[in-house]
């Protein structure tokens, strides 16, 4: 699996790279720029891109910009994005269209290895790996502006962002000690309650639902 790394510190940037190669991973390239970025995405076509929002030259959204154009024009490339902080424009911009894997991890937030290894496959894969903080966000923001999902009880609401976080019923169940069933008839209430189209992919139900909470109907 090839992957397109930008990270402006030297330091996190070889630790990201050795880790990424310890785990098997291909890195067609490690920049520290933003051009560095836009030329590596268009020439080498990864399979996912791991991205600092902060890049230079500006040191303010260079990285994220740049990899939003990437995904412009060539639709669906997978992106994870890392950064210090919940950025909900960005978040948002990322999950606008609904295609392809998509990530927003906090530097401080990632505490091991599998962790992180886990993320980059399942976005690669095209699915999801959103930090649980930047997911409340969403949803407290959403909730705020009145959208059905103020319509979901607590523990659809629990349910949902499980599933924003890319986890199957399987893994929701465990985490929340009860049965698939009972999982699976909370998630048909969320997406009868926010009027989804139900879905047995579990990529494509989680990009639905958070580009819903970003962008649908009010």
């Amino acid at each position: 699996m090839r992957v397109v790394l930008a990270e402006d510190l030297f330091l996190l940037r070889d630790g990201l790279v050795r880790l990424l190669e310890a785990y098997g991973f291909e890195i067609a390239a490690a920049v520290e720029s933003g051009p560095e970025l836009t030329r590596a995405l268009a020439e080498l076509k990864p399979d996912v891109a791991v991205v600092d929002v902060r890049l230079p030259p500006t040191h303010t959204d260079e990285g994220l910009q740049c990899a939003l154009a990437a995904r412009r024009a060539r639709p669906g490339l997978p992106v994870l994005v890392l950064s210090q902080h919940v950025e909900q424009l960005y978040a948002r911009e990322l999950l606008a269209d609904g295609e392809g894997g998509i990530g927003y991890l906090l530097k401080d937030r990632v505490f091991d290895a599998e962790q992180f290894v886990d993320a980059v496959r399942r976005v690669a894969a095209g699915g999801t790996a959103m930090d649980p903080q930047v997911i409340q966000q969403l949803l407290d923001r959403s909730s705020a502006d009145d959208r059905p999902l103020g319509r979901l009880t607590p523990r659809e609401r629990e349910v949902l962002e499980l599933m924003a976080q890319g986890r199957s019923n399987a893994g929701i169940a465990a985490q929340l000690v009860v049965t698939e069933r009972a999982v699976a008839k909370h998630t048909s209430n969320i997406f009868g309650k926010l009027g989804l189209e139900v879905s047995d992919d579990d990529n494509r139900r989680v990009l639905a639902v958070l580009a819903y909470l970003d962008g649908g109907p009010r």
